[in-house]
């Protein structure tokens, strides 16, 4: 259908359907506003597409092959073959799944969906221009508007993305053969998640990284685990070194590399992984029209309403800065459409957990000991070993713990560190003790299910007050 140059209003214009747009609209439209929801590419935006549950699918895929061959102690003797192609399908099938799930649910909420790339025209006006040739243009009259287009991954220069030998996260996430090799540039969770899949598939995997660690951000010890579960898996680690350029070699291609004294390295591969970050899209909206600018560093800054500097504007998701986290994406989104609808609503991020699905995985929330120190506290620290919990070791996993931090004077529970099997999900219950000023010996005093990984959350509280029965007390 030839769509013409055409203008409607609506109540409320969410540019972007990601977990963060598409959360928002589904919220105004519960609300009883009239929602215009326009997305460029596709329902789900990166999570659902490119980012989160593609890589978690392949992460999980790929441990049932890798967990299967490795399993000789538990006398398991299996050599299975990976079809990447037939992963990358089923893959697809999930994603495919949730995305239709996401348009069901905008429409059953009453949400105009709009396809086409979304730019401001005025203080309250839209163009969408639609995709195709002859598609054309409309015009959209709003009241208040939701930014949320997301961000793309960092180029390098000189590592332009060809989907061929240099590869963003997205393409990485839909080959259709296992390379033999591959340089992995940068050492963050995306690289980390990445190299592990991909060494897990029998690809030789090497890692590049400018700093002296990998997963900058998380403590050392927390990094420690995973690096070293990482080079027993097979990945070759060279730190210190800076992507400098890259040039075809035979049938693959050689990554040169500079450290700080200027000494060049050479990394020959099949294929190169570029994951050094992601930045906010933002270049695309034409916000002068609408009187906003991003900051220095691309993002829109907000309150704790979700506001920008424009009282009818709001942005929410990774356009909005740190933590570029979905679920962040979302509870933003929901705040946005509430304080539009006129509902109390504010973000309130000091208990936002964050999770890598690294081998094994990393669950943070709140605080660590140096910034509960920094903020004032008197903090103590209570750990578990993984290595003392029964049903780890049944998993046949040692590496890793649960550490909590408190105030030694209150009691509250001001944050916490995991690194275990399902880290991801055992930070929940941590997340929900520093949400609702829980103290230490709330959670000591919660009975665990036994045999489960959760016993380690309640021991590392009993530790933090020298009441563990498993392990050593402080």
């Amino acid at each position: 259908m030839v769509v013409g140059d055409v203008t409607t209003g609506t109540d409320v214009l969410v540019i972007g359907a990601g977990p963060g747009g598409y959360v928002a609209a589904i919220r105004a439209g519960q609300l009883g506003l009239d929602v215009t929801l326009v997305e460029r590419d596709a329902y789900g935006g990166t999570c659902l597409n490119y980012g989160c549950i593609p890589s978690k699918a392949l992460i999980s895929a790929t441990d049932v092959a890798h967990d299967a061959g490795d399993a000789e102690e538990m006398g398991i003797y299996a050599d299975p073959a990976v079809d990447l192609q037939r992963m990358v399908e089923w893959k697809d099938g999930v994603v495919d799944q949730l995305t239709g799930g996401v348009e069901k649910l905008c429409k059953a909420s009453g949400v105009n969906l709009v396809e086409g790339r979304a730019e401001f025209a005025g203080e309250h006006t839209a163009r969408i221009v639609h995709g195709g040739e002859g598609q054309g243009s409309e015009t959209i009259e709003f009241e208040h508007a939701v930014v949320s287009t997301g961000s793309r991954p960092i180029e390098v220069p000189g590592f332009e993305f060809d989907g061929e030998q240099i590869l963003s996260s997205r393409e990485a996430l839909a080959l259709d053969a296992v390379p033999a090799s591959m340089v992995v540039v940068g050492a963050g969770y995306i690289g980390m998640e990445l190299s592990t899949v991909y060494q897990k598939l029998g690809c030789d995997v090497t890692v590049v990284e400018m700093l002296d660690d990998v997963l900058p951000g998380y403590e050392d010890d927390v990094a420690r685990v995973v690096r070293e579960r990482a080079e027993a898996l097979g990945v070759d680690f060279h730190f210190g070194q800076a992507a400098d350029s890259w040039e075809e070699a035979g049938d693959g291609i050689t990554v040169r590399t500079e450290d700080e004294d200027g000494e060049i390295a050479e990394f020959g591969a099949e294929k190169c992984l570029v994951a050094v970050g992601r930045q906010p899209v933002t270049d695309t909206l034409n916000l002068e029209a609408v009187g906003l600018e991003p900051n220095e560093d691309g993002f829109l800054e907000t309150d704790h309403e979700a506001r920008t500097d424009v009282e009818h504007v709001f942005a929410v998701g990774d356009v909005a800065g740190e933590p570029m986290l979905a679920h962040t994406a979302s509870a933003e989104g929901e705040v946005a459409a509430e304080v539009v609808a006129g509902e109390p609503a504010a973000l309130d991020h000091q208990a936002i957990p964050a999770a890598v699905f690294t081998d094994p995985e990393i669950g943070t929330v709140g605080m660590t000991e140096d910034e509960a120190a920094e903020a004032g506290f008197d903090p103590v620290v209570g750990q578990f070993p993984l290595r003392a919990n029964g049903r780890a070791l049944t998993l046949d996993e040692r590496d890793g713990f649960v550490r909590v931090v408190g105030d030694d004077d209150s009691g509250f529970l001001l944050g916490a560190q995991v690194v275990a099997p399902e880290a991801s999900e055992l930070i929940a219950e941590l997340a929900l003790a520093v949400e609702m000023g829980a103290q230490l010996e709330d959670v000591a005093a919660t009975i665990h299910t036994h045999p489960t990984l959760s016993e380690a959350v309640g021991e590392a509280c009993a530790n933090a007050l020298g009441e563990a029965i498993h392990t050593l007390n402080r």
